[in-house]
């Protein structure tokens, strides 16, 4: 079994999702790995990944409605603001969310379903940088 691991940068423009799949997909076929597991882990405590539909952006855009109805920012619950209003909400968006996404290798890519798409979810209101760990493990 071959181990293969590089971290990705991605400036996020503030609160959106940022779609990753074609780099997971250049690091996928970077790594020579045909057939195994993709492992994705994004190293910070205010943003997250999801697998979502790829077609339609009005679906990442209602997510996010339903993320800021869920989740507003500056609720008086909350004690931690030290870096704003949007401070506390963002990380718990990021835990009712996923910080690592597995995805499979197959043929030398990521098995991804023809609407699907990997996406980068930012949760605080300004830009930012993040760096997410891919690891692929598999055979080559």
């Amino acid at each position: 079994m071959a181990v293969f691991q590089k971290a990705l940068q991605v400036i996020t423009p503030g609160r959106s999702t940022t779609a990753v799949t074609a780099e997971l997909q250049e690091i996928v076929r970077e790594s020579g790995i045909r057939t195994g597991i993709c492992q994705v882990f994004v190293q910070h405590t205010s943003a997250s990944l999801m697998v979502c539909e790829n077609a339609d952006p009005d679906v990442r855009e209602d997510l996010e409605r339903f993320m800021q109805r869920l989740v507003p920012d500056g609720d008086a619950l909350f004690l931690h603001t030290a870096e704003g209003p949007d401070d506390m909400p963002a990380h718990v968006r990021s835990v009712l969310t996923q910080s690592a996404l597995s995805l499979p290798v197959s043929e030398g890519r990521c098995a991804l379903g023809t609407w699907q798409g990997v996406y980068l979810w930012e949760h605080r209101a300004g830009s930012h940088h993040r760096r997410l760990l891919v690891t692929v493990l598999g055979d080559l």
